[in-house]
């Protein structure tokens, strides 16, 4: 599946659905990222293969879209919605043109002692945005969160920048709803079939999957835990396989 981003620009105008939603008009539709995420959750991602919420904010933090992969919104975890809101806000806020830094990214290096310890606890959710609205719509092109800012950081795999094919900065995707590594490893199917993956650098040590998953965390002398780049992300069940999938994960795609 490949969405055509050109397209969906020129077409962007004459969609009623998003016609008050202007800084959302070069980000894909509900129904755009319902397909795309649909997609990736069928590849093979690890974790319990559960069912998605993902949400596409744009730069500005406001939120664009909202979906799952799901008949109802209850066949997946219903805390999943506003989490997948919170990964695409930490994506989007703490990336910048010239640097993605993925919601993995930010595991070991918000650990106490470590250099962001503390960001988690930074830019609080909006409730009322995260919560308000009728349920019925959660997850619809008419999701409350439509046009709202969320905020929230969330420092575990599932969020990602997004990148134009100019290699702008356009705003985040967040994906939630299996084990923290599935979720990265759906979310960056997700980017890349929505052509938003022109990523610039990273701090993964990959050129090829600039703002990949990280896992080098290993016991120190003391036997406690440590990140050997500062950037990387526990293993959440199957170690080998974990690490197999996040090595042979879509490239990025080059500006």
């Amino acid at each position: 599946m490949t969405f055509n981003r050109a397209s969906a620009q020129g077409e962007a105008i004459g969609r009623s659905s998003r016609a008050h939603f202007g800084a959302c008009a070069a980000l894909p539709s509900h129904d755009e990222l319902r397909a795309a995420l649909i997609a990736a959750r069928q590849e093979s991602n690890g974790g319990f293969d559960l069912d998605m919420w993902g949400t596409v904010v744009n730069r500005d933090g406001e939120v664009c879209a909202v979906a799952f992969t799901g008949s109802e919104r209850g066949d997946q975890w219903p805390g999943s919605r506003v989490i997948s809101a919170q990964k695409a806000n930490t994506a989007n806020a703490f990336s910048l043109p010239g640097l993605a830094l993925s919601t993995a990214n930010l595991f070991s290096a918000v650990q106490p002692g470590n250099s962001l310890f503390g960001l988690q606890e930074s830019n609080p959710v909006d409730v009322r945005a995260a919560y308000g609205g009728k349920a019925k719509r959660y997850g619809q092109n008419n999701d409350p969160m439509r046009g709202r800012r969320i905020g929230g950081v969330n420092v575990f795999g599932g969020g990602l920048a997004l990148y134009d094919q100019l290699g702008t900065l356009v705003g985040g995707i967040g994906v939630s709803g299996d084990s923290s590594c599935a979720d990265h490893n759906i979310g960056w199917r997700t980017r890349h079939t929505l052509q938003l993956d022109f990523v610039p650098a990273g701090v993964s040590g990959d050129p090829s999957r600039p703002d990949n998953i990280v896992f080098d965390i290993a016991p120190d002398g003391n036997g406690n835990p440590v990140s050997l780049a500062g950037f990387g992300h526990t293993h959440c069940l199957d170690a080998v396989t974990e690490s197999s999938i996040a090595a042979t994960l879509p490239p990025t795609s080059i500006p």
